[in-house]
């Protein structure tokens, strides 16, 4: 099958993963892929597909949006007549060339999908206001445009479907982990550190990711100088985090780490895996973490305590999660075999639900129910 993927390649977030993942993931089940994305040069390090690229024209590019130039609309058209693809899969990127795209497609009369990353508060999808609110409401008419739309869980799909696209047109394929790569292992990371317990939290530091109220109750906690708290991640919220909590409180601050080998090390060696987050969609950190036989705990937003549910991991109250953590954290650092269950029941959630080799197996299956109802005429509108 030839497939156009349309995504991102930096700067790093849950989308330029899922990009990277999934393209390399095709190509080794045979899969013809070109990759369409919004980069140059700089992309993230890491084990890019080895295929046929096209870069699109940019104005700026966060984490979050992309703003294409003018001429990105007639680069992507033109690439897409010859590169011919059975079909085209967009990754969403919170750009307005989201919009624009079922139109070309339909006039190239080829078959769409999309994965919608956008992230959301929690059960009953109570959006917080910002960007998470507008993004919802503004893509969900022209989602109804594209042939499928893929979202992570079926709470997402529930929230949609109240804004007006079809349950039809939404397909619920959760986001996988290569359990090979991310599994238990041997890791000198507690030596390094000089840590007999150690905590971890992986993301951006940013206000929706709620760090803060992780540090403040780590500090509170009085954890003591064998048991250490690691900060992956970079964000706006970094530089001024990191003047209050320090190496004096166990708190380090490793940055972007680029390395995944690296991150990996990090999670064989922890002993719990900390999400405190405001807003998630279905956070690929929790999954590599939990695939890594890590104790988890995080809020009850996204799908992310969806896949906690049941044993696997502790949900977090988003209105409490200062208190909470600060009973938690405490437990967690005197109790290892609690930790260790734990730890044994999140690999096994993923194992039974989050494989990186059963998405792509529903993914394929998706592509050809879709290239079987062909051709399906594209509902203009929105």
């Amino acid at each position: 099958m030839r497939i156009a993927w349309i995504g991102k390649k930096s700067p790093f977030c849950g989308n330029v993963t899922y990009s990277r993942e999934i393209t390399n993931s095709l190509l080794d089940r045979g899969h013809q892929v070109s990759f369409l994305h919004f980069a140059q040069e700089e992309s993230e390090p890491g084990n890019w597909p080895n295929c046929q690229e096209v870069s699109l024209p940019f104005i700026y590019k966060s984490q979050v949006y992309t703003i294409p130039t003018f001429r990105a609309t007639k680069v992507l058209t033109d690439s897409l007549r010859e590169i011919k693809p059975d079909i085209v899969h967009a990754s969403l990127t919170l750009s307005p060339l989201d919009f624009v795209l079922p139109e070309i497609c339909e006039e190239l009369n080829l078959p769409l999908v999309a994965t919608f990353h956008t992230p959301f508060a929690g059960k009953g999808a109570k959006l917080i206001s910002g960007t998470q609110f507008l993004a919802y409401q503004l893509y969900a008419p022209f989602l109804d445009n594209y042939h499928r739309v893929i979202v992570f869980s079926q709470i997402q799909l529930e929230l949609l479907a109240r804004l007006g696209v079809r349950e039809e047109k939404i397909a619920v394929i959760p986001n996988g982990v290569d359990i090979t790569k991310y599994s238990p292992g041997i890791s000198k990371i507690k030596a390094e550190f000089a840590a007999e317990r150690l905590f971890v939290y992986q993301g951006r530091i940013a206000p929706e990711k709620n760090v803060e109220a992780l540090l403040r109750a780590w500090k509170q906690s009085d954890m003591g100088a064998k048991t250490k708290l690691l900060i992956v991640g970079d964000g706006p919220l970094k530089p001024s985090l990191e003047t209050f909590y320090g190496s004096e409180s166990g708190v380090i601050w490793l940055g972007f780490i680029a390395d995944e080998a690296r991150r990996i090390e990090i999670l064989q060696g922890a002993d719990v895996f900390i999400l405190p987050s405001l807003v998630e969609g279905l956070s690929l950190s929790l999954l590599e973490a939990m695939a890594c036989g890590l104790a988890c705990l995080a809020t009850d937003v996204g799908a992310d305590g969806e896949v906690l549910d049941k044993g696997a991991g502790v949900v977090i109250n988003t209105k409490t999660v200062r208190s909470q953590l600060r009973t938690l954290l405490p437990l967690f650092q005197d109790h290892p075999e609690l930790t260790s269950l734990l730890g044994q029941k999140a690999r096994k959630r993923v194992l039974e639900r989050y494989t990186l080799s059963d998405n792509i197996t529903r993914l394929e299956e998706l592509y050809t129910k879709v290239l079987a109802q062909r051709p399906v005429p594209l509902r203009r509108g929105a």
